[in-house]
């Protein structure tokens, strides 16, 4: 999904997966539009988005929805300039969240390698190139795009070969695309959660979250999954004008995910402490 977004108008993409705008994508999304933002929402699931807007506008929020493939750049260029036009000629915010999330490794086919990349990495780098002109030509002090990484772009984690390489790439695409940017005012960073209890994770925790909770949650120091409406915090942080000073940088919403070693949270490990 995108969504194209002003203080008038934020640009999101959220991702092709989410089961009825469910994730880190909607929560992103219904977080900009408290905060007063208009928000234009792009995905390829347009019955979602369809119930999404009429669940927003029933808010009187400000919500347009733009059945659009990320990874076909006409579609973009099409999509953010009836947006654009409509506010103002100007975008403010990109929240690049789309996401392809098949995983494979030593079974990946050239096909499982073009269509991830096509959805997690060129997908974002079309959406930027198209938001751009909009971006640069706003008379906005705070212009600001967020990459939706993750914890795979800095862990290791088995059978994903491909899925892992993109956010790795998106990682590194943020620092290049936040120094082309930098000139013209726009901040560019990422964000890369660890596991989320959301639609993709709820697909494998068969018996629900109460059974797997104890078992996943003790990745993460909080002993628990984060909260999609965490990771929309992390977001709407790096938008905002407190972190005006923050560009070209990883924010790892991980729950200390990427500091525990293998000794996990520590319940095995013991120390002598000879004190000499």
């Amino acid at each position: 999904m995108a969504l194209p977004v002003s203080r008038k108008c934020i640009s999101f993409n959220l991702s092709k997966l989410f089961i009825k705008f469910l994730g880190i994508g909607k929560a992103t999304a219904e977080r900009l539009l408290r905060e007063g933002a208009t928000v234009a929402v792009f995905d390829i699931n347009e019955e979602a988005g369809r119930i999404f807007t009429e669940e927003a506008n029933e808010h009187n929020f400000t919500l347009t929805f733009c059945k659009v493939d990320v990874s076909d750049k006409q579609q973009c260029i099409e999509a953010v300039k009836n947006v654009a036009e409509a506010n103002g000629g100007e975008i403010h915010y990109l929240v690049n969240c789309a996401v392809y999330f098949g995983s494979k490794g030593l079974n990946a086919e050239k096909e499982d390698w073009d269509k991830s990349f096509s959805v997690n990495v060129v997908g974002y780098a079309n959406m930027v190139q198209v938001c751009y002109d909009f971006m640069n030509d706003s008379r906005s002090v705070d212009k600001s795009i967020v990459n939706i990484a993750s914890t795979a772009a800095h862990r290791a984690q088995i059978n994903r070969w491909t899925y892992s390489a993109t956010k790795g790439a998106v990682v590194m695409m943020t620092k290049n695309m936040a120094l082309d940017l930098s000139s013209h005012g726009i901040r560019v960073n990422s964000v890369s959660p660890a596991w989320v209890w959301s639609p993709e994770v709820a697909k494998v925790a068969v018996g629900g979250r109460e059974k797997w909770e104890p078992i996943w949650g003790p990745y993460h120091l909080p002993r628990r999954l984060c909260e999609t409406s965490e990771v929309a915090s992390a977001v709407c942080f790096l938008l905002s004008e407190d972190a005006s000073y923050v560009t070209g940088s990883d924010l790892t919403t991980d729950g200390g995910y990427c500091a525990i070693g293998p000794e996990g949270l520590g319940e095995h490990s013991n120390f002598a402490g000879t004190d000499y």
